[in-house]
């Protein structure tokens, strides 16, 4: 039977995953839906949920969140056996087709979505086709779903070609709070490839570009850090209260504070501040939410003691309590020369590819690194490869859509490029 991709089955995959965007950790529906799909094909293998995940999860909502995802999924129609495997925010799959003698290649794709509201205009497509985000205030703004249809579609192609190996394609959770990646690099399935590939659409260049390897990723640690003082009446007794907003006023201007670093880019950014009950009340208690980003994973750890010593130093100052967590995190990456070489080489022969750039920086942050640094520190090989996609909104935006196009691009660069560095070993 043969598994060649039907590229109208991919796209429509890609729309009801779009009409059903999951953040992280929340990815129910999207999960049954791709197992759906996944158990049709000829596979070895097919993990599910916490059998693809080790240990350690950064960023996990609380139960009560996670049950209401866990509901709204089963309404939408997921099925109630692989709902049951991912109970928890256990999310995510693996499948493997293991084709004779041969290297292990893995491909990965991620598969959560972001708490934006989609755009409800008459030119924004998934509006005007149909297929907009049904979950208010939630959307894919940057191209997971798209992702999910691609790494089925390089399945479907290999399975159908001479490929002789092992394929394992990763479908990724919680991409988008960088809290994913490491507990799929220590599931230990990632111990045994060769090589490896990565995937995006777009990142600003167009249908019929690609970067056969990215590098310039930022490492990134993301924190949560909540100050704790004591209440009191703010007319009356003022002098008994610890401010705790105060605390995180400081905390967040003193991080702007830190110097930069003569090794290279340093980023810092608090982007949520919650505080305060009423205008009559010291505040009690204050939450941030933020990052600290370098060009180099040593760049980055330098951000975090700094930034750390700010929350101590803010606690102290206003007399408050301070704790500190971290909700996600990943390394810097580098794309090997060697896999950057075999995508350069292939994009010429793939039709509706009309530019091939070997390399370009990130300039952002992306927990597929955790993977790469895996297979790389056991000797194999990784790359982080772009496939353009013409966008009208930039990505994390509610214009955010792709040309579906794409996709097809997508799965044939990758599939030759499965099939040829399981031929050739570079």
């Amino acid at each position: 039977m043969s598994t060649a991709p039907d590229f109208d089955d991919l796209i429509a995959l890609r729309r009801d995953l779009h009409r059903h965007p999951e953040p992280a950790w929340r990815e129910f529906y999207t999960t049954a839906r791709l197992v759906d799909e996944l158990e049709t094909r000829e596979l070895d293998a097919l993990h599910v949920g916490p059998e693809v995940l080790g240990d350690e999860r950064l960023g996990v909502p609380d139960d009560a969140e996670l049950d209401e995802w866990f509901e709204r999924a089963r309404e939408a129609g997921a099925r109630e056996d692989v709902l049951d495997r991912l109970r928890g925010g256990y999310t995510g799959a693996l499948a493997i087709a293991e084709r004779g003698e041969g290297p292990t290649v893995g491909l990965r794709v991620d598969i959560d979505a972001l708490p934006i509201r989609e755009s409800t205009d008459d030119d924004h497509a998934p509006a005007a086709g149909g297929f907009r985000s049904e979950t208010e205030g939630y959307m894919h703004a940057c191209g997971h779903d798209a992702h999910a249809a691609i790494g089925l579609g390089v399945l479907d192609a290999v399975l159908d070609s001479d490929f002789s190996g092992t394929l394992k394609v990763f479908f990724q959770p919680s991409e988008e709070i960088v809290g994913g990646g490491k507990p799929m690099a220590d599931s230990g399935h990632l111990d045994d490839l060769d090589y490896l590939l990565a995937v995006h659409v777009g990142l600003n260049h167009p249908t019929g570009e690609i970067v056969a390897g990215i590098d310039g990723f930022l490492a990134v640690h993301q924190f949560r850090v909540r100050f704790t003082g004591a209440a009191a009446h703010a007319g009356d007794r003022p002098e008994e209260g610890r401010n705790a907003m105060l605390a995180m006023a400081t905390a967040i201007q003193n991080l702007h504070a830190i110097s930069r670093h003569s090794g290279g880019a340093t980023r810092v950014n608090v982007g949520l501040a919650e505080a305060g009950t009423a205008t009559n009340i010291v505040p009690e208690s204050a939450v941030i939410e933020g990052e600290v980003r370098g060009e180099t994973t040593d760049l980055m750890d330098y951000m975090v003691e700094r930034a750390n010593s700010v929350f101590r130093s803010a606690a102290d100052m206003h007399d408050c309590e301070v704790e500190t967590f971290v909700d996600g995190e990943a390394p810097s990456a580098t794309s090997d020369a060697a896999l950057i070489d075999v995508l350069s080489d292939l994009g010429s022969g793939v039709e509706g590819v009309e530019s091939i750039l070997p390399t370009d920086d990130l300039g952002g942050s992306e927990d597929a690194t955790y993977l790469m640094q895996r297979v790389q520190e056991r000797g194999g090989k990784a790359g982080y490869v772009v496939i353009g996609t013409d966008h009208p909104g930039g990505h994390h935006t509610p214009t955010f859509d792709v040309d579906e196009e794409s996709i097809r691009i997508g799965v044939d660069l990758l599939s030759r490029a499965v099939e040829r560095i399981a031929a050739e070993r570079p």
